[in-house]
């Protein structure tokens, strides 16, 4: 039977970690604290820039009083949630890639499904961990580990979910190829990416915050809806207005990169084309018109414009 240890490897060599958390095939010696297993190596510039911005405000972070039931409640008041949830089967081996403070690692890990949950900054994935030992959800695992260096097993899943992780990386492309390797042939691939469309609300909004100093930043609905959650509003002010490093992305962008790492385009969400949401994350879009993938573009910009400009492109691994 397969474990989450099992799901893990050496991000030195991509040995096998024995029941001491040491590698078998280098001897590096690994451990695990306050639930978090710890399996980074020493990253770039770029790479220690971004960890160390998110350990001073781990992103989304929890509120007060939460339970497991308020979590997926909260959740499932996104259709794409929802949609995700159904398209993955019950058993699955699922790797949530930048997983921040875990919210969807703990959602997802119901049924028999185990979900390793990986970020790079310990004080996010402390923030997860205590949420799982909370809330009883014995089927995650916690790791402190960089997508270029993974301590994850390649090939040994059946999803790969990295949501707002990939355009802050200094080349999205090449960070989007190394985790594509995690999945096994056949496996389903949900990546969220910033829209260079639907992002532009966002960019103006910044305009004016940067030049009020911050004290007036106006539309903005998630602001709006924390002004009583000092914590988590500053984890969102501090994401989406002062990140170190950040890039936006078209569909016929990310579409090459699927090609790129031998991966099969599923569909956009939302739809790229002029269409009606199917109701399934894995209904294969209609034939691909790059005119027609910027107009739905365009219109992206009322429908996801309000909070970031976040899309989200699926699609599965080569057999």
């Amino acid at each position: 039977m397969e474990t989450l240890r099992g799901l893990l490897a050496c991000p030195a060599c991509a040995g096998s970690l024995a029941a001491d958390w040491s590698c078998a095939g280098c001897g590096v010696s690994y451990d695990t604290r306050d639930g978090v297993a710890n399996l980074r190596l020493g990253g770039d510039a770029v790479t220690d820039a971004v960890r160390s911005f998110y350990e001073a405000a781990p992103f989304p972070g929890y509120r007060a009083d939460d339970s497991l039931q308020a979590l997926r409640a909260r959740a499932e008041r996104s259709e794409f949630a929802r949609l995700l949830d159904r398209a993955i089967a019950g058993d699955a081996r699922i790797v949530e890639v930048g997983c921040g403070t875990g919210q969807m690692s703990l959602y997802l890990a119901r049924a028999d499904r185990l979900v390793i949950g990986a970020d790079l900054t310990r004080a996010s994935l402390t923030l997860g961990a205590r949420a799982a030992s909370r809330f009883g959800v014995g089927q995650v695992q916690f790791v402190e580990t960089d997508l270029h260096q993974p301590g994850l097993r390649r090939g040994a899943f059946d999803v790969l979910y990295c949501s707002g992780v990939l355009h802050h990386t200094a080349d999205p492309r090449a960070s989007f190829a190394h985790v594509a390797q995690l999945v096994r042939p056949g496996g389903l691939i949900v990546i969220g990416l910033y829209n260079s469309f639907a992002r532009w609300p966002l960019r103006l909004r910044r305009i004016v915050a940067r030049a009020t100093g911050f004290r007036w930043i106006p539309f903005d609905p998630v602001l709006k809806a924390r002004a009583d959650e000092p914590e988590r509003r500053t984890a969102w002010l501090r994401d989406q207005y002062r990140h170190p490093q950040e890039h936006s992305h078209t569909v016929g962008e990310v579409r090459a990169w699927f090609d790129g790492a031998d991966v099969d385009f599923i569909r956009a969400y939302p739809s790229a084309m002029m269409e009606e949401e199917p109701g399934d994350l894995l209904a294969v879009a209609e034939d691909y018109w790059p005119p027609e993938a910027w107009l739905a573009q365009c219109g992206w910009v009322g429908q996801l414009g309000h909070e970031g400009g976040l899309f989200v492109m699926v699609g599965r691994r080569r057999e």
